[in-house]
């Protein structure tokens, strides 16, 4: 599920690694365009990351702290889920890093860590700061990347996720 290669190119000419980089900066910006859409609330930045049929599985991070999360379909119904969850409640910041990228042809795999602070607008001193790793599969989408299925597995927590996300 996460990609553990021991190399991080595999272009072989000027050609394929000018393509390859660009793949693989294109690739790691649909991670970053999903932190910052949730951070900005900004619906159409947070939707640009994502595959019309896209999957977020966000129940393995859930049952970290006991709670259950339902698998999240379809573009549109992720953006609403959890724009609606946290627009004028909750205010985030997510951090991406140790992004891994395979490129085959017009798919490709990702795998980060994200670290995503969740604060209640109301009260900041209720929060939940979470280290979480991603496995994500992605299409091609004309020059830009975006995500199909998204796997959200959480390492470790501190605070109260539950003040977040329920129970």
């Amino acid at each position: 599920m996460y990609l553990t290669h021991g190399h991080a190119l595999s272009a072989r000419t000027t050609e394929e690694l000018v393509r390859e980089l660009k793949d693989r900066e294109e690739i790691i910006d649909a991670l970053y365009r999903f932190g910052l859409g949730q951070d900005l609330k900004d619906r159409e930045l947070f939707a640009s990351s994502f595959a019309a049929d896209a999957e977020l599985d966000f129940r393995p991070a859930a049952a970290k702290w006991g709670a259950q999360s339902p698998l999240m379909a379809g573009r549109d119904t992720i953006v609403d889920i959890i724009l609606g969850m946290f627009t004028g409640r909750v205010d985030t910041s997510h951090t991406v890093t140790n992004p891994r990228v395979q490129v085959e042809g017009d798919t490709a795999r990702l795998t980060a860590l994200v670290e995503a602070q969740h604060l209640l607008t109301a009260d900041h001193s209720r929060n939940a700061l979470l280290k979480n790793l991603y496995a994500v599969d992605l299409v091609r989408d004309g020059e830009r990347w975006v995500m199909r299925r998204i796997h959200i597995d959480n390492i470790w927590y501190t605070g109260d996720p539950t003040a977040i996300f329920g129970g």
